[in-house]
């Protein structure tokens, strides 16, 4: 029976690969981000994209609340929206802490929230929180604002899980580790560039640190969190699963 999912941060890099996984199971998929453009270049079965910042609650509760009413349910959501850059914690500021703070945390609790409610009215669903090995204390995050919202996520998962279990509601978090995104090969660019050395040698050295010495590609997380909105995982919850090589082993 096809579902209706909800993937926030549709557009690029893991939300999209995330889409494209449900869509490929014959799922609907709503798609939230704030490149319209993007979106709008996504051409799947069975998907539809909006332009929506999770960090706006009156946006938040308008799309949560349409697709409620036009499908009748909200069966899985993936909470993967999030922000960063990189940074060292001496050189971050306000305005840093304001802009990671909102979407990663504010955005995420308030969307499972919403997800919440309507799946508590139906009696069951699957949130998939969108986390990080940097919320684990991993040292070589982005930055110590976006690893600390991630232990937040990892946090409000466990809370969440406990709370809603009994209205047959899954809350699981992915903890992905290197990841092969468009992000990723931005920072890799630039460290290179800071360096004068090749972009291959900084991306070696990285590949070197991964106990299987290789990172993350965007659709073995899809397939992951494929799993967990699964019959499968029906009776796992509360858990913040590590998908990183190695790097993490906690």
């Amino acid at each position: 029976m096809s579902r209706v999912v909800i993937v926030t941060g549709a557009a690029k890099g893991i939300g999209l690969a995330v889409a494209e996984a449900f869509s490929a199971k014959g799922d609907r998929v709503v798609g939230l981000d704030v490149d319209g453009a993007a979106l709008n270049a996504i051409d799947l079965p069975g998907f539809e994209g909006i332009v929506a910042d999770v960090g706006d609650l009156d946006v938040i509760d308008r799309v949560f609340g349409d697709v409620a009413q036009r499908y009748g349910a909200i069966d899985v959501l993936v909470n993967n929206a999030g922000v960063t850059r990189r940074a060292d914690m001496m050189d971050l500021d306000e305005a840093d802490w304001d802009w990671i703070v909102r979407v990663n945390q504010k955005g995420v609790f308030f969307c499972l929230q919403r997800a919440a409610r309507q799946m508590i009215a139906q009696q069951s669903g699957r949130i998939i929180n969108m986390a990080s090995i940097a919320g684990r204390g991993y040292h070589a995050s982005s930055n110590a604002i976006y690893a600390a919202t991630k232990g937040a996520v990892i946090t409000m998962t466990r809370l969440a899980a406990h709370r809603l279990g009994p209205d047959g509601i899954t809350v699981n978090a992915v903890c992905p580790g290197i990841t092969d995104t468009e992000i990723f090969r931005g920072i890799i660019a630039r460290d290179a560039e800071a360096e004068g050395v090749a972009y291959e040698e900084v991306l070696a050295r990285v590949v070197a640190g991964v106990p299987v010495r290789r990172v993350n590609t965007t659709s073995e997380i899809a397939d992951l969190c494929l799993y967990l909105a699964s019959d499968g995982a029906r009776n796992l919850t509360g858990q913040s699963i590590n998908l990183d090589g190695g790097l993490r082993m906690d």
